[in-house]
């Protein structure tokens, strides 16, 4: 495996998606508001997703004035993430960061950038390590997690920034693929504040990445691997079969 073809994203991890209620959005909407009700990055598949391009081009809009950042994603590609994170921390207002469901992988990094963060009592931040389907020989699996090594730094670092905490007990948090619900962000300092109840409502038709035309689409990438492993044992005995017969 060389350079080329390690994988260029974090992948959207299954477990985050299952639990994502792509219903919940903010109960009001205004022309100063920023929604991120899908997963983060450019998804082919259906044509959706969190771009930097779309929050750049929502921030043009805004003129500087105060922004609201409504968040309930899955999470998605860290890269994107990153980059959305850097345009809401350079932005000129003041942005105001609203977890309403859940803001997990990427989707925490973005939220990170709020200079107040409220999050819903029920509502969840999901942080771990970068998180990438591989397959290779010993060599490129190592290969693989040097590479992986400085961008979890990076977002340890993002949370250490906010919390206050040393980046060494946000690794472990990461680690151990933490789920925090509302309150514990706020005790632990990831959010300012709880939102009150009236601020989060649940559409009547689902929304964003998860709607019908894209779970037509999705591939579980635990799945994906699993069929090409299965694909390459399946190729070996019929190799072995050959040279047998």
């Amino acid at each position: 495996m060389t350079d080329q073809t390690l994988p260029a994203t974090c992948e959207l991890k299954p477990l985050a998606l299952e639990r994502w209620n792509r219903t919940i959005r903010a109960a009001s909407d205004d022309e100063y508001s920023i929604s991120i009700y899908d997963a983060i990055g450019y998804d082919p598949c259906c044509g959706e997703g969190v771009t930097t391009k779309n929050i750049s081009a929502a921030l043009r809009n805004m003129k500087g004035a105060d922004v609201t950042v409504n968040i309930n994603s899955p999470g998605g590609d860290m890269f994107e993430g990153l980059a959305i994170y850097n345009l809401l921390r350079e932005y000129s207002g003041k942005v105001s960061v609203n977890v309403l469901g859940l803001a997990a992988s990427a989707a925490s990094i973005i939220a990170m950038a709020g200079d107040e963060i409220r999050i819903a009592r029920s509502g969840f931040l999901n942080i771990h390590n970068c998180w990438v389907v591989a397959l290779g020989n010993r060599q490129d699996l190592q290969a693989i997690i040097a590479t992986l090594e400085p961008f979890d730094l990076v977002m340890a670092e993002i949370y250490a920034t906010r919390t206050g905490s040393e980046r060494a007990a946000m690794q472990k948090l990461m680690d151990a693929d933490t789920w925090l619900n509302g309150s514990s962000a706020v005790e632990q300092g990831f959010a300012n504040d709880l939102l009150i109840s009236d601020a989060v409502k649940q559409a009547l038709k689902p929304v964003g990445y998860a709607k019908s035309l894209c779970l037509e689409h999705y591939v579980d990438p635990v799945e994906q691997l699993e069929g090409a492993l299965e694909s390459f044992r399946a190729a070996i005995r019929s190799v072995a079969s050959y040279k047998r017969s």
